[in-house]
């Protein structure tokens, strides 16, 4: 009797969906059936079933299908078949991809294209991507660059197919077409890893496009051009008379040495004016990893100036005209009305740069943690742990009263 009470307890500790809550979960999260069984909702809309288990201390995840797909019932027994599996000693993803691959070898379908593959392997690592806009970028220059491959059969890839895509864009548009060579390795790395190719990888650099394609590094390189720092206190004072978001903007990312794009996707929520302390998250940042940035007080006193009365964590500090985050182009509008069109905004952390090495007795490690630049000896590692916040401190205020200093 007792044992029965058990099995129905533990049915009803497993099923917390039903059918009818089905169709309302549609915010970006994980929703629990119980016993390893959830409902994974993907900020794109996209809703999958997953089995979660530990085996051997790692935790892993198992697609189950998605919801247009398959029944809430069908995941329920997909799920106790894994169980199963975990109960017998086996991993149930492994004997997951064994039953594939018998079925695929004994079945009679048509080849995996280049296309669907690259497609269906950017899905699966969507969680990997700093952010949206990252992974719209890889189906970008894939879609874009290698269309000649796209249906192609991916096993049938090979060295002439992937020179044929570079040669016409490695000179002229060298930066893509370096990154597309890197995204179609990966792609077709991952490919050998599922079994769908044999052989070399034909999109390798060294040893082997090194011996067929000419070298990059004669390009010329055209860096940010920059405003000269001793001629940023005359430009602020001239700043400061804008009015408008583009403007305060564009003096919080001079003040801060920051990248446009930090500054333009800045929420509230990453600022503590109370410790003047702005923190970007690392999905924000280029180097992956979080970035704090000391305020100095003329940064605070900007954004004292625009703080709503009542905060939203999740609103855009520096917003477009009609909401969201503003253009890359809005700063650079910005210099163009002041006739200033021959400088970048990326520049100005070059002339902060300059004016630390010219004028300042700072340590280059804190200037490099202060532009958020990867450091990696081990005294630089140092820092780094130290994370040197009231050195860098004092650098963004002496830079705040030198760029605010009377002409």
């Amino acid at each position: 009797m007792q044992s029965k009470e058990r099995k129905k307890k533990g049915r009803h500790e497993r099923n917390k969906l039903n059918v009818r809550q089905l169709p309302s979960l549609t915010v970006p999260g994980v929703y629990s059936d119980g016993g390893g069984l959830y409902v994974r909702v993907r900020p794109s809309g996209t809703r999958s079933w997953l089995y979660v288990y530990t085996l051997n201390g790692v935790r892993k995840e198992m697609g189950l299908g998605s919801l247009l797909d398959v029944t809430l019932a069908r995941a329920r027994d997909r799920a106790a078949a894994a169980r199963e599996k975990l109960l017998d000693g086996e991993d149930p993803m492994a004997a997951k991809r064994v039953a594939k691959a018998i079925s695929s070898t004994q079945s009679e379908t048509p080849p995996v294209t280049f296309g669907q593959y690259a497609t269906e392997w950017i899905d699966s690592i969507e969680d990997g991507f700093k952010n949206p806009k990252h992974r719209q970028q890889w189906r970008n220059t894939l879609t874009t660059y290698a269309a000649s491959m796209w249906a192609m059969p991916i096993a049938d890839i090979a060295t002439e197919h992937v020179v044929a895509v570079l040669q016409p864009i490695w000179l002229t548009k060298a930066e893509t077409a370096s990154r597309v060579r890197g995204r179609i390795e990966r792609v077709l790395d991952a490919a050998k890893a599922a079994g769908l190719r044999t052989g070399e990888n034909p999109a390798v650099w060294r040893g082997h496009l090194s011996l067929l394609l000419p070298s990059q590094s004669k390009i010329k390189v055209e860096h940010h051009a920059a405003l000269p720092f001793t001629e940023i206190t005359a430009f602020m004072k001239e700043l400061a008379k804008r009015p408008g978001t583009s403007a305060r903007a564009l003096e919080f990312t001079i003040l801060t040495a920051a990248r446009s794009g930090e500054t333009r996707g800045m929420t509230w929520g990453e600022v503590d004016l109370d410790a003047k302390l702005w923190t970007v998250p690392a999905g924000r940042m280029k180097a992956g990893a979080m970035h704090e940035v000391p305020l100095s007080d003329a940064a605070v006193a900007i954004l004292e100036a625009i703080r709503p009365k009542e905060i939203d964590p999740d609103q855009i500090v520096f917003p477009a005209p009609r909401g969201g985050s503003m253009s890359d182009m809005a700063l650079s509008q910005l210099l163009k009305r002041m006739k200033r069109g021959g400088i970048t905004v990326h520049g100005f952390r070059s002339t902060f740069r300059d004016w630390v090495g010219e004028l300042t007795d700072f340590d280059r490690e804190v200037v490099e943690m202060a532009l958020a630049h990867t450091i990696g000896s081990a005294v630089e590692l140092a820092y780094r742990r130290g994370r040197a916040l009231g050195k860098r401190r004092d650098l963004m205020t002496a830079w705040a009263e030198y760029c605010q200093a009377a002409a």
